[in-house]
């Protein structure tokens, strides 16, 4: 019994030490303008700030899309170190804007999310032309507001390390937990 419970206390010391720390993604901690703001004038471009740095890739974008579905950023997506921005178009009716944006994050795992804020103003521009939004690689705003995802290792990767882990445990305990015959008996 002590031999089956030293090799799990084994077993799970191995869990233990080989488990690798959690890679945290990053997380949008301000934006300009904020979730849910209310402005009267149309900014000049969209400025996220994360907790983390950002790695400058041409995966990085951010798009901002209007009430009648128009894309207003135009140009492309500046980084640095934590803080990204895109320039807008002069923005057009007013109503509820919705700013998406995708990231490769500092351990290399994209991170996307949506920013709502709504327009109480009419201003005079026009949306960029949905040809010029896909060529910039835009990403699509869906319903969700204020979301954030991102992925990472699969939860079966974990599990399957766990399980050779047990076995080899489970295996050690079995061959130790063998004694050799004593031939006390026969005496």
């Amino acid at each position: 019994m002590r031999k089956t419970l030293l090799a799990l206390a084994v077993t799970g010391v191995a869990l233990l030490a080989t488990a690798t720390p959690a890679l945290a993604h990053n997380v949008l901690i301000n934006s300009d303008p904020g979730n849910a703001a209310s402005v009267a004038k149309g900014p000049a471009k969209v400025t996220l700030t994360f907790d983390q740095y950002v790695q400058n890739a041409d995966v990085n974008q951010i798009a901002v899309t209007g009430p009648n579905g128009g894309q207003w950023a135009e140009g492309p997506v500046t980084v640095e170190n934590n803080v990204l921005s895109a320039p807008l178009r002069p923005l057009g009716p007013a109503g509820k804007y919705t700013i998406g944006y995708r990231i490769l994050s500092a351990d290399g795992h994209p991170v996307s999310g949506e920013i709502p804020f709504t327009l109480t103003t009419a201003g005079t521009g026009t949306p960029a032309s949905v040809d010029a939004a896909k060529a910039a690689g835009a990403p699509a705003a869906s319903s969700s507001t204020g979301s954030s995802s991102s992925t990472g290792v699969p939860i079966w990767v974990w599990i399957a390390g766990a399980v050779v882990l047990l076995a080899l445990g489970l295996t050690v305990a079995l061959r130790t937990g063998r004694e050799p015959k004593s031939d006390k008996a026969d005496q």
